[in-house]
Protein backbone atom coordinates (compact mmCIF):
# COMPACT_ATOMS: atom_id res chain seq x y z
CA UNK A 1 0.00 0.00 0.00
CA UNK A 2 1.49 3.52 -0.94
CA UNK A 3 2.54 5.67 1.97
CA UNK A 4 4.77 8.08 1.04
CA UNK A 5 5.88 10.30 -1.73
CA UNK A 6 9.92 11.00 -1.48
CA UNK A 7 11.03 14.17 -3.69
CA UNK A 8 14.23 15.14 -5.12
CA UNK A 9 14.44 18.99 -5.31
CA UNK A 10 16.72 20.87 -7.79
CA UNK A 11 15.44 19.63 -11.18
CA UNK A 12 12.61 17.69 -9.86
CA UNK A 13 10.58 20.18 -7.40
CA UNK A 14 11.92 22.62 -9.99
CA UNK A 15 13.63 23.77 -12.99
CA UNK A 16 16.47 25.42 -10.49
CA UNK A 17 19.73 24.52 -12.68
CA UNK A 18 19.68 27.56 -14.63
CA UNK A 19 19.06 30.14 -11.78
CA UNK A 20 21.62 27.96 -10.15
CA UNK A 21 24.00 28.34 -13.38
CA UNK A 22 23.73 32.06 -13.24
CA UNK A 23 24.66 32.14 -9.70
CA UNK A 24 27.67 29.97 -10.26
CA UNK A 25 28.78 32.80 -12.66
CA UNK A 26 27.76 35.42 -10.79
CA UNK A 27 29.78 33.98 -7.60
CA UNK A 28 33.07 33.14 -9.77
CA UNK A 29 33.08 37.36 -11.54
CA UNK A 30 32.65 38.85 -7.83
CA UNK A 31 35.40 36.09 -6.85
CA UNK A 32 37.73 37.70 -9.07
CA UNK A 33 37.82 34.39 -11.08
CA UNK A 34 38.00 34.27 -15.07
CA UNK A 35 35.62 31.19 -14.87
CA UNK A 36 32.36 31.40 -17.21
CA UNK A 37 30.04 27.93 -16.81
CA UNK A 38 28.17 27.66 -20.69
CA UNK A 39 25.29 25.47 -20.35
CA UNK A 40 26.50 22.87 -22.20
CA UNK A 41 29.90 22.95 -20.01
CA UNK A 42 27.27 22.59 -16.99
CA UNK A 43 25.19 19.80 -17.89
CA UNK A 44 28.46 17.84 -17.68
CA UNK A 45 29.40 18.95 -14.68
CA UNK A 46 25.76 18.29 -13.57
CA UNK A 47 27.05 14.39 -13.73
CA UNK A 48 28.87 15.19 -10.16
CA UNK A 49 26.33 15.84 -7.33
CA UNK A 50 27.01 18.75 -5.06
CA UNK A 51 27.77 22.17 -5.88
CA UNK A 52 30.97 22.35 -3.83
CA UNK A 53 31.75 18.92 -5.23
CA UNK A 54 31.20 20.44 -8.51
CA UNK A 55 33.74 23.29 -7.88
CA UNK A 56 36.48 20.96 -6.97
CA UNK A 57 35.65 19.11 -10.13
CA UNK A 58 36.42 21.83 -12.28
CA UNK A 59 39.33 23.94 -10.14
CA UNK A 60 40.92 20.27 -10.49
CA UNK A 61 40.12 20.44 -14.87
CA UNK A 62 41.27 23.89 -14.51
CA UNK A 63 44.25 23.04 -13.02
CA UNK A 64 45.59 20.10 -12.97
CA UNK A 65 48.95 20.77 -11.68
CA UNK A 66 48.15 22.68 -8.89
CA UNK A 67 48.22 20.69 -5.19
CA UNK A 68 47.36 21.67 -2.10
CA UNK A 69 49.22 19.76 0.23
CA UNK A 70 46.79 19.93 3.39
CA UNK A 71 43.43 21.00 1.38
CA UNK A 72 42.76 23.53 3.78
CA UNK A 73 43.40 26.22 1.11
CA UNK A 74 41.21 24.63 -1.42
CA UNK A 75 38.50 23.72 1.10
CA UNK A 76 38.35 27.30 2.30
CA UNK A 77 38.11 28.86 -0.93
CA UNK A 78 35.27 26.53 -2.36
CA UNK A 79 33.39 27.14 0.86
CA UNK A 80 34.23 31.05 0.01
CA UNK A 81 33.04 30.65 -3.64
CA UNK A 82 29.47 28.02 -2.82
CA UNK A 83 28.63 30.75 0.26
CA UNK A 84 28.76 33.27 -2.58
CA UNK A 85 27.35 31.49 -4.85
CA UNK A 86 24.52 30.55 -2.32
CA UNK A 87 23.62 34.10 -1.79
CA UNK A 88 23.30 35.01 -5.01
CA UNK A 89 20.80 31.84 -5.83
CA UNK A 90 18.62 32.78 -2.91
CA UNK A 91 18.11 36.48 -4.17
CA UNK A 92 16.81 35.65 -7.98
CA UNK A 93 14.85 32.92 -6.01
CA UNK A 94 13.03 36.03 -3.80
CA UNK A 95 13.07 37.68 -7.11
CA UNK A 96 10.68 34.90 -8.63
CA UNK A 97 13.27 33.21 -11.27
CA UNK A 98 12.26 29.79 -10.15
CA UNK A 99 8.74 28.04 -9.75
CA UNK A 100 7.71 24.67 -8.75
CA UNK A 101 7.29 22.00 -12.06
CA UNK A 102 3.63 21.82 -13.64
CA UNK A 103 1.87 19.59 -11.46
CA UNK A 104 4.29 19.61 -7.90
CA UNK A 105 1.66 21.69 -5.91
CA UNK A 106 -1.53 19.34 -7.04
CA UNK A 107 -0.15 16.29 -6.10
CA UNK A 108 1.60 17.47 -3.17
CA UNK A 109 -1.76 18.97 -1.61
CA UNK A 110 -3.75 15.72 -3.24
CA UNK A 111 -1.31 13.88 -1.36
CA UNK A 112 -1.67 15.63 2.38
CA UNK A 113 -5.55 15.51 1.56
CA UNK A 114 -5.38 11.78 1.75
CA UNK A 115 -3.04 11.41 4.48
CA UNK A 116 0.42 10.33 2.21
CA UNK A 117 3.72 11.30 4.45
CA UNK A 118 5.54 13.48 2.11
CA UNK A 119 9.70 13.53 2.33
CA UNK A 120 12.70 15.36 0.56
CA UNK A 121 15.75 13.23 -0.17
CA UNK A 122 18.29 15.50 -1.69
CA UNK A 123 21.75 16.32 -1.91
CA UNK A 124 21.21 20.09 -2.21
CA UNK A 125 21.81 22.71 1.00
CA UNK A 126 19.28 23.56 3.35
CA UNK A 127 19.62 26.89 2.59
CA UNK A 128 18.47 26.29 -1.26
CA UNK A 129 15.48 24.33 -0.50
CA UNK A 130 14.28 26.69 2.46
CA UNK A 131 14.90 29.39 -0.22
CA UNK A 132 12.92 27.80 -3.23
CA UNK A 133 10.07 26.18 -0.72
CA UNK A 134 9.13 29.26 1.14
CA UNK A 135 8.67 31.46 -2.15
CA UNK A 136 6.46 28.54 -3.43
CA UNK A 137 4.67 27.47 -0.51
CA UNK A 138 4.87 29.99 2.43
CA UNK A 139 7.06 30.21 5.26
CA UNK A 140 4.99 27.38 6.68
CA UNK A 141 6.41 25.02 4.04
CA UNK A 142 8.37 22.75 6.27
CA UNK A 143 5.14 21.36 7.70
CA UNK A 144 4.18 19.36 4.76
CA UNK A 145 7.37 17.32 4.92
CA UNK A 146 7.80 14.60 7.51
CA UNK A 147 11.48 14.12 7.19
CA UNK A 148 14.06 16.50 4.92
CA UNK A 149 17.49 14.75 4.02
CA UNK A 150 19.79 17.16 3.21
CA UNK A 151 23.13 17.77 2.18
CA UNK A 152 23.85 18.94 5.82
CA UNK A 153 22.58 15.45 7.06
CA UNK A 154 23.71 12.61 4.19
CA UNK A 155 27.07 14.25 2.90
CA UNK A 156 27.03 11.07 0.94
CA UNK A 157 25.77 12.46 -2.44
CA UNK A 158 24.19 10.22 -4.93
CA UNK A 159 24.34 8.12 -6.93
CA UNK A 160 25.17 6.70 -3.20
CA UNK A 161 22.26 5.79 -1.92
CA UNK A 162 22.92 7.05 1.68
CA UNK A 163 19.71 9.81 1.44
CA UNK A 164 17.44 7.49 0.43
CA UNK A 165 18.49 4.73 3.05
CA UNK A 166 18.49 8.08 6.15
CA UNK A 167 14.88 8.99 4.68
CA UNK A 168 13.28 5.34 4.71
CA UNK A 169 14.68 5.10 8.12
CA UNK A 170 13.13 8.25 9.70
CA UNK A 171 9.89 7.45 7.89
CA UNK A 172 10.07 4.22 9.46
CA UNK A 173 8.69 2.82 5.88
CA UNK A 174 9.78 0.44 3.63
CA UNK A 175 11.04 1.16 0.39
CA UNK A 176 7.79 -1.01 -1.04
CA UNK A 177 5.79 1.38 0.58
CA UNK A 178 6.55 4.37 -0.71
CA UNK A 179 7.38 6.23 -4.58
CA UNK A 180 10.32 8.64 -5.37
CA UNK A 181 10.56 11.51 -8.09
CA UNK A 182 13.87 12.06 -9.67
CA UNK A 183 14.85 13.69 -12.64
CA UNK A 184 18.30 12.27 -13.44
CA UNK A 185 19.90 9.10 -13.72
CA UNK A 186 22.17 9.81 -10.49
CA UNK A 187 19.08 10.32 -8.61
CA UNK A 188 17.54 7.34 -10.30
CA UNK A 189 20.37 5.07 -8.68
CA UNK A 190 20.37 6.15 -5.67
CA UNK A 191 16.50 5.81 -5.21
CA UNK A 192 16.67 2.47 -6.81
CA UNK A 193 19.67 1.07 -4.87
CA UNK A 194 16.95 1.07 -1.76
CA UNK A 195 14.39 -0.72 -3.95
CA UNK A 196 12.08 2.62 -4.19
CA UNK A 197 10.12 2.24 -7.27
CA UNK A 198 10.65 5.43 -8.87
CA UNK A 199 9.22 8.41 -10.90
CA UNK A 200 11.55 10.15 -13.36
CA UNK A 201 10.59 13.40 -14.64
CA UNK A 202 13.80 14.85 -16.96
CA UNK A 203 14.59 18.34 -17.40
CA UNK A 204 16.60 20.32 -20.06
CA UNK A 205 20.00 19.51 -18.48
CA UNK A 206 19.03 15.77 -17.87
CA UNK A 207 16.84 14.66 -21.19
CA UNK A 208 20.24 12.52 -22.19
CA UNK A 209 20.04 10.70 -19.27
CA UNK A 210 19.91 6.78 -19.11
CA UNK A 211 17.01 6.34 -16.98
CA UNK A 212 16.21 2.78 -17.53
CA UNK A 213 14.30 1.41 -14.17
CA UNK A 214 12.40 4.11 -13.38
CA UNK A 215 8.75 3.26 -12.34
CA UNK A 216 7.81 5.63 -15.23
CA UNK A 217 9.05 8.61 -17.73
CA UNK A 218 7.15 11.41 -17.31
CA UNK A 219 7.47 14.99 -19.07
CA UNK A 220 6.48 16.65 -16.11
CA UNK A 221 3.97 15.45 -13.21
CA UNK A 222 1.08 18.08 -14.38
CA UNK A 223 -2.16 15.98 -14.52
CA UNK A 224 -0.27 13.09 -12.96
CA UNK A 225 -3.35 12.06 -10.08
CA UNK A 226 -2.87 9.29 -6.69
CA UNK A 227 -5.62 6.85 -8.67
CA UNK A 228 -3.23 6.46 -11.35
CA UNK A 229 0.46 7.04 -9.36
CA UNK A 230 -1.33 4.18 -6.51
CA UNK A 231 -1.77 1.82 -9.88
CA UNK A 232 1.48 2.67 -11.16
CA UNK A 233 3.26 1.72 -7.54
CA UNK A 234 1.06 -1.64 -7.22
CA UNK A 235 2.11 -2.77 -10.72
CA UNK A 236 5.83 -2.42 -9.67
CA UNK A 237 5.56 -4.13 -6.11
CA UNK A 238 3.21 -6.71 -6.78
CA UNK A 239 0.27 -5.38 -4.71
CA UNK A 240 -3.10 -5.03 -5.32
CA UNK A 241 -4.54 -1.82 -7.01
Amino acid sequence: MLQALIFDVDGTLADTERAHLAAFNAAFAAEGLDWRWDEALYTRLLEVSGGKERIQHYWQQVYPERRDIDGNELRAFIDRLHEVKTAFYEEAVRQGAVQLRPGVLDLIVAAQREGLRLAIATTTSPVNIAALLRAAMGPDWQRAFAVIEDASTAPRKKPHPQVYQQTLARLGLPAAACVAFEDSANGLQAARACGLPTIVTPNAFTAHHDVRGALRVLPSLDGLTLPTLRQWHAEAVGAPA
